[in-house]
């Protein structure tokens, strides 16, 4: 069988993938504005987009794998049903959907490999293959896009017209030559400002003058839980509510997800026992009572296991705070004497703004 382009796509989906779309060797449409938006600082302290080996590389496939020739850009859903939790229970944690299962990095990245081999056993020969899961210098909306698989929402995510955009992105660069599909350019938010209304931060801008999304990674409430090392801005705590590592909102409020998104079919992404729903106060207690080594060891194969230790009861003690419940002050004072300060500066804002309200 001559391995095409409509074969290739086929067995993406054989093997798992719920959307998959081929691109070619093309030079990038968004540099210009990924280039402003980190000359801008809209990307705070996430130094790796900035380093100039690696923006360089993003503009051109071809310096990433030498010998490049097509890539298959795959999706993989991990839409679910409604939140446990919502910000009327501020006494449960949310853990936004993408982190309550097993990391998305390794799920598809194990089926990009099992597709590699699959592509080079139709091909009959060795293909020259690099897989990437949100690890490498790439522009992976941009290539979806490119690859027809939806458009940039202005909430920035990836929206396709019949599946919404709860979904992981993968890419497989290979060397196989491969037909482009056509690239999706419609641009299907028109007037609707819903993710921009609802962001409780004021992250999401808009869009700039050549039409891309615009976000304030500073004030993202993902940014803040998982990306931010240090202390989270003051003024931007009461914002956050309960959630604890993530958010999902702008996703949420989106018409698109709203009339199409499903749950996923993959077990992967099922939520594990404590991060669907867990109380602020069980969960406080657990991550006390465990080491920064313990904590990788319990969340070695969960996105969370990214905020390390302090920084999710970091983000508990926010939580704690802005339930302000007086049952709340025991395992504050608690988190106020842990060895980490960053723990324990949060843990003081959290028992001051509770003491503010119940003297």
């Amino acid at each position: 069988m001559t391995l095409d382009t409509l074969h290739a796509v086929a067995e993406a989906r054989a093997v798992g993938f719920d959307m998959a779309g081929v691109l070619t060797r093309h030079d990038s449409d968004h540099m210009a504005h990924f280039r402003t938006w980190v000359d801008s600082g809209l990307h705070g302290e996430m130094a790796y987009l900035a380093r100039a080996e690696a923006v360089s590389r993003r503009s051109d496939l071809g310096r990433i794998m030498p010998g490049f020739r097509s890539a298959l850009v795959v999706a993989h859903s991990y839409g679910g049903d409604e939140p446990a939790t919502s910000p009327g229970d501020p006494a449960r944690a949310i853990v936004a959907r993408y982190a309550r299962g097993r990391d998305y990095h390794h799920v598809v990245r194990d089926r990009l490999e099992v597709l590699a081999d699959r592509l080079e056993d139709l091909a009959g020969r060795p293909v020259r293959r690099r897989a990437y899961v949100d690890t490498g210098p790439l522009l992976e909306r941009e290539l979806a896009a490119r690859a027809g698989l939806g458009w940039f929402g202005k909430n920035t995510m990836l929206i396709h017209p019949r599946r919404g955009s709860y979904f992981f992105l993968g890419v497989l660069l290979t060397d196989l030559p491969l037909e482009p599909g056509v690239p999706f350019r419609e641009d299907h938010c028109g007037t609707c400002r819903r993710c921009l209304d609802a962001c409780p931060t004021g992250a999401l801008l808009g869009r700039d003058e050549r039409g891309a999304p615009v976000m304030d990674a500073r004030l993202c409430i993902s940014y803040l839980t998982i990306e931010l090392k240090g202390p989270i801005p003051e003024e931007l705590r009461p914002a956050i509510g309960n959630r604890v590592f993530g958010c999902d909102i702008c996703q949420e409020v989106c018409p698109w997800n709203e009339k199409f998104s499903e749950p996923t079919a993959e077990p992967a992404y099922s939520p594990r026992d404590g991060l669907d729903g867990a109380s602020l106060l069980d969960l406080a207690a657990r991550l006390l009572d465990m080491s920064g080594k313990a904590f990788l060891r319990e969340f070695r194969d969960s996105p969370v296991s990214r905020a390390r230790r302090n920084g999710l009861l970091r983000n508990v003690c926010v939580a704690l705070g802005n339930w302000g419940a007086e049952a709340a002050i025991p395992v504050l004072e608690r988190a106020a004497r842990d060895n980490s300060e960053l723990v324990r500066e949060h843990a003081r804002w959290s028992l001051e703004r509770i003491e503010s309200v119940h003297p």
